[in-house]
């Protein structure tokens, strides 16, 4: 497997990705941005984006704070929290690192998505609310909330969204919410809710000890990332 950083930038802000692929493999694959959590740029959405080359795709980590930035609770909350609140500069944001992945010669341009933990989540639902040019887009234990919601015909990426039944973050109403919103764009949408599952079900570090709702979820964790296995196989057809 290659690994390596990807510089790019939006605007006056420069970012660092991280690019994982198969090197063996030859010709153009499907490219799938993968975007982290609130704390920036780690090792969590790196090693999904290596879980990712394994299975035949180009990833890049995407930096959504610029100069891969790293952040405790506080930080990240308001970093995010300024970055959602903006939706275009949010999506332009994530739009830099996708022209970044699709320039790459490995990359089948026709064959791209997005997948995202918490913020993440967040922010590959709002690429396809903007009407990215995206096959398919996961968000793990994302945000479902949106300053602008998607317009009639506007998405038009698949879209798989898997929650923790229990998650007080993303609770039923946001997810209610969520739906009637697809419902109303006319868009291809899934919703997978996990039973005792909180918030940042997938990442082993979240152990509870920041707050008792951000905590893993072995079992979830496997079973939305075969969800997820199957979701892109299908969008893509194999890579």
């Amino acid at each position: 497997m290659k690994t390596e950083t990807i510089d790019y930038s939006d605007g006056a802000v420069s970012m660092s990705g991280y690019l994982a692929y198969d090197d063996s493999l030859a010709g153009k694959r499907p490219g799938v941005l993968v975007v982290h959590e609130a704390f920036g740029l780690g090792e969590h959405a790196m090693e999904r984006a290596r879980m990712l080359a394994k299975l035949g795709y180009v990833a890049l980590a995407a930096d959504m704070f610029g100069d891969r930035q790293q952040a405790d609770l506080t930080k990240g909350i308001a970093l995010i929290t300024e970055l959602k609140s903006q939706p275009l500069v949010l999506r332009a944001r994530a739009g830099a690192a996708m022209k970044a992945l699709t320039a790459l010669p490995q990359v089948d341009a026709t064959r791209l998505g997005g997948i995202g933990f918490c913020f993440g989540g967040t922010v590959v639902l709002e690429m396809a609310r903007g009407g990215a040019d995206l096959k398919g887009v996961v968000s793990f234990h994302g945000s479902l909330e949106t300053p602008m919601p998607a317009a009639p015909g506007q998405v038009k990426s698949s879209i798989l969204v898997c929650t923790g039944a229990e998650d007080p973050m993303i609770p039923a109403t946001q997810v209610l919410a969520f739906e009637d919103e697809m419902r109303v764009a006319d868009a291809d949408w899934q919703v997978v809710s996990y039973s005792k599952t909180v918030h940042s079900f997938t990442n082993p570090e979240a152990d509870g000890s920041m707050m008792p709702a951000i905590k893993y979820n072995k079992l979830s964790d496997q079973r939305s990332w075969s969800a997820m296995t199957g979701f892109l196989a299908e969008v893509f057809g194999t890579p």
